[in-house]
């Protein structure tokens, strides 16, 4: 079945998709940049960049770092962070819901193409 992805374009230079929402999630599931970042077979700098991208983008930070060490560091999403993945995915659905037959259509005319 056909898919469709949302890609949101801020006001400013921030976007906000799927793969960065993957990163939030990821980064609620395992409590680091670098966990989710490894989850999602994505390099460790590519996570961070992503992370200070998405932090930069919105008037308080998504994501709450503590520096690494003997320790440990993590990660973790700030409450800001948690409704910004909560409306992403609330978006999607709604979505989805309104174009369903629109993208039943457009596969159905790709299967006739095909044949």
């Amino acid at each position: 079945m056909a898919r469709m992805s949302i890609r949101i374009d801020l006001d400013g230079d921030g976007r906000l998709g799927p793969g960065k929402v993957l990163l939030l999630e990821g980064i609620a599931e395992h409590g680091s940049i670098s966990g989710a970042g490894r989850a999602l077979k994505m390099s460790y700098k590519r996570a961070w960049d992503l992370v200070a991208d998405l932090n930069a983008s919105f008037a308080t930070p998504l994501v709450s770092a503590q520096g690494g060490g003997h320790g440990g560091g993590g990660a973790r999403l700030t409450p800001l962070g948690e409704e910004v993945v909560a409306r992403y995915r609330a978006i999607e659905r709604d979505a989805a819901t309104a174009v369903r037959a629109h993208l039943e259509a457009v596969q159905a005319a790709e299967r006739r193409a095909a044949a």
